[in-house]
């Protein structure tokens, strides 16, 4: 069938997308993780969500302009969960979002102090009058069954209340979570023991010591969670708060006057545009990115790079937000500013990738959606098989009131034997039923992930290595090949000119010399190499011709006319493909200089060759070192050039790498596809290390892209890990760090799922009939509390990775 003009049109575009950031509170746990993540997910127009238990944030993507932001906050809040849109611009609103979560947690805290007061002091009360002889002998009435009674009335009614409330709610709206677990054990415990109480001819004991026990427990490892959650989003908060608060503008600028510092005005640094003139004193932060158009200095920028050595500023050097000015005044000219200034993008990638998950954690994700509905069914299954086979198959079985210890009896209803108090099969049944409920912890499995990147990401931007994500994380563990880029990479880029070679009859007095003509088309372009000739052509004070009609072909040449004459720069492939003959004496000299680690530039006048320029770029100080770390932890290292050859491996011999791990005379758009020739044919997992530049595309094929910060956006979008300082050590560092920080989200998850996996059969009374041990349900409550704080602190042990990790 022919198709009509209609069914031939071309596809439309996909819709653009955009972010919405939630400031998201109540969430307790991976359950309430999931309830969230469900909620934003049904809703119309979202296309996808991803929700923080740490850093209490949901990023939600969505149709541009298809989704309120506040209307999807209020549906949220709706259910349970109070939220706020973030507004993504601008430093004011990121600081108010800042100060409102702090105080906000400020509040949890303080408030959760207050309930532990309260719990521990109903605590120490009951424990007093738990030990009879030492209760009486203190005060009679610590002896008194209803007096614990009112104790554990209290502390259902004060501490208690709201965890048994937000249990509640999130049972109501379909979504229970830890509070409910604890909650319904805590009232169950109370409403046994009450029963008991009220009616002794049951033969039931009241253990009103259980429900203080477990909530204090509770609180008490719910507080130092609060406490670790705060240290492990310290190092954020400090990167937020280096953020400029106040700028001095120069109304009228005038060199001459710049440095008296008149016309001088503070405003905040939000107002700053770009254009305009700001004077930086002595101890300033500099509140934009700019230029030095005055004065000299030092600037430490160990909050960039984590190099704390001061940099030399002067007029004409780049200055960035955030740094500290430290020995001289200067005025500078604004080019970025607000949300634009590398500081600002810097705090932007990292909470970006505090939200970004690791694809280990998505069997903890789907393990939390059900977690607490399996839960329930576990203490209902509990109590079924204990009350109505257990307790008759091993008819013995009995427990005590204070150690929860087997006590051989054939009993099976209350009595006192010996000043030990023994259970009927419905309390023995109903008490591992309430340890199930309350020794289950989600919350450990929704901070096993979120907690390690939180910690992680923001300790390398401390040393200026950004990292994007929990999924970057896994992916640098399975790496197996790191590849390398030569120029910029592992030389200094800073290349200069170490041969002119003039030949036929440009050896001869020309109008202008082979230089000049080099330097005058090199203007058309930006690479290390013409920075190089046209550096050579100022220090030799060479007046440098006019050129027109610039055209460049990346990683092979450039062409341009000047004064008349048609002018080609390029290596070989590109000069012979402009029909440029090469002499004898050239081929002979290209090798040559090539072994000595040059790069050859041939430059065509009038498709004639008039003559070879060789440049040198150094080895970085570094790269012997970082290569040879690299090896030792398992790593294959390649070098991959689009220079010949014998440069390339005049590099690689200092640096101890075979041939076969050399390619060269690769061009820019060629080395994606060698990349990906890697991955397939090898199976290999592949970093590719390049300057963020002319490796964009190579950057993006790799698994994972690491790029030396050039001062450009490319870097940050490309890359999965930019490296802010100017040391190639970083590369070890950034792969030393992302392999600690994804152990240790390993080592918890595996804690989380060891713990629920084992505490769970443990409290179902699993060792009761061979050993004689169960957990009661306050020793439950203690465990439950234990794992969560665990798991954060063990977190926060990755702040000694740095002590380990040193600079060569």
């Amino acid at each position: 069938m022919q198709l009509t003009p209609k069914t031939q049109l071309t596809p439309e575009p996909s819709p653009t997308l955009e972010k919405i950031i939630l400031d998201v509170g109540g969430m307790k746990c991976a359950g309430c993780v999931s309830a969230v993540e469900r909620q934003l997910t049904q809703y119309p127009g979202v296309k996808s969500a991803c929700v923080n238990l740490a850093t209490e944030v949901a990023v939600v993507e969505s149709e541009t302009g298809a989704v309120d932001p506040d209307t999807l906050a209020q549906r949220l809040t709706s259910a349970g969960f109070p939220t706020q849109p973030r507004q993504t611009r601008g430093k004011i609103a990121q600081e108010t979002a800042l100060d409102q979560k702090e105080a906000r947690r400020r509040q949890e805290m303080g408030s959760s102090f207050q309930q532990l007061i309260i719990a521990g002091l109903l605590l120490v009360l009951s424990g007093i009058g738990h030990f009879g002889n030492m209760g009486g002998a203190i005060l009679p009435i610590l002896n008194n069954i209803w007096f614990h009674c009112g104790l554990a009335t209290l502390a259902i009614i004060i501490p208690g209340r709201p965890i048994i409330v937000d249990g509640w709610r999130g049972w109501r709206r379909s979504s229970p979570n830890m509070n409910t677990l604890v909650g319904l054990g805590t009232l169950t415990a109370y409403t046994a023991s009450l029963v008991a109480l009220l009616f002794p001819q049951m033969g039931w004991e009241c253990f009103f010591d259980e429900p203080v026990m477990m909530l204090s427990f509770i609180l008490l490892g719910r507080t130092l969670e609060q406490q670790a959650r705060g240290r492990a989003s310290a190092a954020f908060r400090e990167l937020l708060t280096l953020q400029p608060q106040l700028a001095r503008l120069i109304l009228n600028p005038d060199p001459e006057k710049i440095g008296l510092g008149t016309n001088i005005v503070e405003i905040p640094a939000e107002k700053v545009r770009v254009g305009e003139w700001l004077q930086v004193l002595p101890g300033d932060k500099i509140p934009v990115d700019g230029e030095v158009r005055f004065g000299q200095t030092t600037v430490n920028e160990s909050m960039l790079t984590g190099e704390a050595v001061p940099v030399m500023k002067q007029p004409g050097n780049m200055v960035s937000a955030g740094t500290l000015n430290q020995s001289g005044a200067m005025a500078i000219v604004a080019t970025r500013t607000g949300s634009d200034t590398t500081l600002a993008q810097i705090v932007s990638l990292v909470e970006t990738a505090q939200t970004r998950k690791a694809p280990v954690q998505k069997l903890a994700d789907t393990v939390a959606g059900y977690f607490t509905y399996g839960v329930l069914t576990a203490s209902v299954l509990t109590f079924v098989f204990w009350f109505f086979w257990g307790t008759h198959i091993w008819n013995d079985v009995t427990v005590s009131g204070g150690m929860e210890m087997m006590n051989h009896s054939p009993l099976s209803h209350t009595e006192v034997i010996d000043g030990v108090s023994t259970y009927s099969p419905l309390l023995t049944s109903l008490k591992l039923a309430i340890a199930v409920m309350v020794v289950a912890c989600p919350c450990a499995l929704g901070l096993a992930t979120p907690t390690a990147i939180l910690v992680g990401t923001a300790m390398g931007a401390e040393r200026g290595l950004l990292i994007k994500g929990g999924d970057v994380l896994e992916t640098v563990h399975q790496l197996d090949t790191v590849v390398f880029d030569k120029t910029g990479t592992l030389t200094t880029g800073n290349p200069t000119v170490t041969d002119c070679l003039p030949m036929g009859e440009w050896k001869d007095e020309k109008p202008y010399s082979l230089l000049q003509l080099a330097a005058a088309v090199e203007n058309g372009t930006y690479h290390p190499l013409a920075k190089a000739i046209q550096q050579a052509a100022q220090d030799q004070n060479l007046h440098i011709p006019e050129a027109v009609d610039f055209h460049t072909e990346p990683g092979l040449g450039v062409s341009a006319i000047v004064e008349g004459l048609s002018v080609i720069l390029g290596n070989c492939a590109f000069l012979t493909q402009h029909g440029v003959t090469w002499s004898d004496a050239a081929e002979q000299m290209i090798p040559e200089l090539a072994e000595n680690g040059k790069t050859v530039v041939g430059v065509a006048v009038g498709g004639n060759l008039a003559g070879l320029i060789a440049v040198q770029d150094p080895l970085r100080t570094d790269a012997q070192a970082t290569v040879k770390q690299l090896r030792d932890m398992g790593l294959r290292v390649m070098l991959l050039s689009g220079d010949r050859y014998e440069a390339a491996q005049a590099i690689a011999q200092p640096l101890g790498l075979d041939s076969a791990d050399v390619i060269a005379g690769v061009l820019p758009s060629q080395k994606a596809a060698l990349i990906q020739e890697l991955q397939t044919q090898s199976a290999a997992k592949v970093a590719m290390v390049g300057d963020g530049i002319n490796d964009a595309p190579a950057l993006s094929q790799a698994d994972v892209g690491i790029a030396l910060y050039s001062g450009t956006d490319v870097a940050m979008e490309t890359a999965e890990i930019v490296l802010m300082g100017d040391r190639l050590h970083d590369v070890v560092a950034a792969i030393q760090l992302s392999r600690c920080t994804f152990n240790k989200i390993r080592q918890n998850l595996f804690w989380a799922f060891a713990y629920n996996t084992i505490g769970i059969p443990l409290a179902a009374g699993v060792l009761l009939p061979s050993f004689g041990f169960i957990l009661s349900p306050s020793g439950a409550a203690a465990l439950m509390a234990f794992s969560s704080v665990s798991v954060v602190t063990n977190s926060i042990l990755l702040r000694n990775w740095s002590s380990k990790i040193k600079d060569s």
